[in-house]
This record gives structure tokens, sequence and C-alpha cells, in this order.
């Protein structure tokens, strides 16, 4: 009898021990800050996710010489199906209160090549209470100036960004440190406003302030001096509706890379250093279902002059208007959209700080069959005047149809 109570004890603690080795296991260390949570195993603290875009922008193209740097390089003669971005982004809460955030860009380009992997953002955020409604942005990121800027490709509906507030920035980025404050519950309305397809900017806080170096993502400083750049937007709940208002500036000096600037080009400073200077104003009102997405920024920044061959400091203006509606289709989402920009002004990471006067209306619509899909199409009228030392004489117009096929991970 003692030996069948001893088989039977020895059986049941047999599955005792089963069951609890099959839950999570307990931590074996408390992670500072976080008492109140199980500590988890470093694999544990980061995900992964990305996307990628295909485009074509041959169809109906009535001007193979229009064409636009900063938009798109496949735009005109000699373009074919492109790359245009190819994202893996890496992030993760390590702790309570900090977060990092990586992401490399397979598609970029040097030389004429294409298609090798360069750094878009590498940065941390430092978290000063356990809510982390203030917080501290340290590394390379997206610089808080303009909303659509601030919008990531993967949610944009228009497949570039529009050239008056997007000359500020090349890539939108730069190195530096940024402060952001925003309530809990606030934080939660920008997630949402990605998550759920409205076409959110993220959380760049209600209020952010920063200093970077100025000559824009992946370049070295050319100058002592810090460009200080402020922000302040809420996405206000009115009925069904949400509506953010936001303004934005930012002020320092840029300096000209030699590479940059054309052989007999004449400089109005010599030291190649410009004032770089703006303020912006925003209205957002998310499509639920119908939207409006309106900017306009004014400034000074440095911009060739064809008449006379040299490069000075000139003033500068541009923004657009998008409508767009957001549709469900059973599972399916679909968002017809059109969209007007200007732009009258140079671009300073171009060659010799290029001049433009930019009109034009795009009218397509996105559609997701399903979340990892999407397709995007759309027919482009456009009035370009892009000018330099090398063509100082340049305006070009014409139409062409876009096609934009994307993968999300």
């Amino acid at each position: 009898m003692s030996l069948r109570i001893f088989s039977v004890c020895k059986v049941l603690l047999l599955l005792a021990t089963t069951s609890l080795l099959a839950q999570d296991p307990a931590p074996t260390a408390a992670v500072p800050g976080d008492s109140l949570h199980k500590a988890k195993e470093w694999y544990q603290r980061f995900g992964i996710r990305g996307y990628a875009q295909v485009r074509y922008n041959r169809l109906g193209e009535t001007n193979p010489q229009l064409k636009c740097q900063q938009c798109d390089a496949s735009w005109g003669e000699d373009g074919g199906f492109f790359l245009r971005r190819a994202r893996v982004i890496i992030f993760g809460q390590v702790h309570k209160q900090v977060y990092f955030y990586i992401q490399p860009d397979f598609a970029s380009s040097a030389g004429g090549t294409r298609n090798y992997g360069q750094i878009r953002d590498i940065y941390f955020d430092v978290g000063l209470d356990q809510d982390n409604e203030f917080r501290f942005r340290i590394g390379q990121s997206k610089v808080p100036f303009g909303f659509e800027n601030l919008q990531s490709s993967q949610n944009r509906l228009p497949l570039d960004r529009n050239d008056g507030l997007n000359s500020a920035l090349s890539n939108e980025r730069d190195i530096g440190v940024f402060f952001y404050w925003a309530p809990k519950k606030v934080r939660e309305r920008f997630r949402m406003l990605v998550r759920d397809g409205y076409k959110g900017s993220g959380d760049y806080g209600v209020f952010g302030f920063g200093a970077f170096n100025g000559q824009t993502a992946n370049q070295n400083s050319q100058n002592d001096k810090l460009h200080l750049v402020a922000r302040l937007t809420y996405p206000f709940e009115i009925g069904s509706q949400i509506i953010e208002p936001s303004i934005q500036a930012y002020k320092g000096d840029y300096t000209l890379r030699p590479n940059q600037i054309s052989d007999g080009v004449l400089l109005e400073n010599k030291d190649r250093t410009f004032a770089d200077e703006r303020v912006a104003a925003t209205f957002v009102m998310y499509p639920r279902p119908f939207g409006i997405q309106a900017e306009y920024n004014w400034g000074r920044g440095p911009q060739f002059n064809p008449h006379t061959g040299t490069i000075e400091t000139s003033s500068l203006e541009g923004g657009y208007v998008t409508l767009n509606y957001r549709m469900e289709i059973k599972d399916q989402l679909l968002y017809p959209f059109t969209r007007y920009h200007y732009y009258d002004g140079g671009k300073k990471h171009e060659l010799d700080a290029r001049s433009h006067k930019v009109n034009e209306l795009e009218i397509g619509a996105e559609w997701l069959p399903f979340p990892n899909f999407e397709l995007v199409a759309m027919y482009t009228v456009s009035s370009r005047r892009f000018e330099d030392f090398q063509l100082p004489i340049n305006h070009q117009r014409g139409g062409l149809i876009r096609i934009q096929a994307q993968m999300n991970f």
C-alpha cells in the first residue's frame, strides 16, 4: 500500500513540475524602475518591422525632361522600375524609460549606384517620468518641422512630400537632441491615428524643442553653430472628428559644402554660410471619413540667382493642400485624394542651392486590399522651374501617371 501511495505521489509531483515548467519563467532579476513588471530577456524587448516600395513613373509621360531630384530619382528619361524605399526598423523598450529605434534604408544611392544601405534613424528616447510624458530624443531622427515631414512615407497618401516644407530638410532628418512633452492620453491618440489608418504623423509630442547640426542627415557639421527648432501641436476631438493645428519654426546657419558648388559660381558670402530660417503653420482634419491637410511656410535661405550667377540669401515660401477620403469596403480600405502644392525658393542641399518654382496638381487613390499590401496610382500635372549654374534656364512642364506597390511587414 505504501509503495502505491509513493508511486501516486511521484506521478503527481512530476505532473506539477511539468506544469510549472510550461509557464513563463520567473524573472531572474528586477529591472530598475520596472518593479511592477516581470523582467524580460533581451530578445523579448525589441521588435522588427518595415516596408518596401516599388514604383514606375513613365506611363503617360509627356515630357522626359520634367524631373524632381528630391522627390523621386526615376522621374523622366532613363527612369524605369524603381525601388524607392526598402526599410527595416528595429525598435524596443529596453527599460520602462528607455526606448531605441534604428532604421536603415537599403534603397539609397551614391554616384549613380543604387540600393545600398544607409542609416536613416538611430536614436534613443529617455523618459523623465514613469509614463514618459517628458522625454529626450538623442541621435539622428526627424526634425520636428512640418506635419507631412514627420508623417512616415509608409502612411502618406501622395507618393512624395511637398516641395514647400520638404525643401527645409533633406530626408527630413538631422543629428541632435530633442525634448518632447505630451500627456499620456494624447500620446495614445497619436498612436491611434496611425494604427487605425487615419494617416497620422506619429508621436512627436504636443510640444517639441531641440538643437541639431543643421547640415541634414548623414552629413558632418560644417560650422560651429547649431540650429534650433520648436513645434507646438494638439489633436482636438470635436464630436467624431479630430482636428490638429500646429505651428513650428527653426533658425540657424547653413554652410554649403564645396562639392555642392559648381566651378564659376559667385558667392554672396565667401565662407559659404547663409542664414537658414523658417516658420510654418499646419491644419489637419483627419479623414473620419473626409479629411483636409494643409501647410504653408515662409523663410529665407541660400538660393541660386540665374541672372547674376550668384548664390545669395533669398526669401522663400510654399505649401500645399490635400483633400482625402477614407472608405471602408468590407475588410479593405480605399483613400481617394488630391493635392496641390507650390514652392518658390532655393533648395540648400541641391547643387548651387538650386532655384525652384513649383506648381503641381496630383489626383490619385491608395488601395489596401489587406494590411500587408497597398497600391497607389496617381496622375501628376506639373510646372517646374529648377535652375543652377549648369542649367540657368530650365522650365519644364508636363504630366505623368505614377504607380507604387508597397509591402508592409
